[in-house]
């Protein structure tokens, strides 16, 4: 596993984008794992019969941060 300990934040955040990058244009096929078919299969479920709502992602993002102190 490669160390990050020692990367600086900005090292760090141009690594992730380096590795999606490098997942967005590998030809390999990933599967998504069966629980997820069911989590976007309840979303639809629920967005059909507006039981659904929706956040912009500034405030999910907060609203994630928020929840983690």
């Amino acid at each position: 596993m490669l160390a990050t300990g020692n990367l600086t934040q900005v090292e760090k955040l141009r690594m992730i984008e380096t590795l999606w990058d490098e997942l967005v244009h590998d030809k390999t096929t990933l599967t998504s794992p069966h629980w997820h078919e069911n989590a976007l299969e309840e979303a639809e479920q629920a967005q059909s019969v507006n039981k659904a709502s929706f956040i912009d992602w500034e405030s999910a993002k907060a609203s994630l941060r928020d929840s983690k102190q």
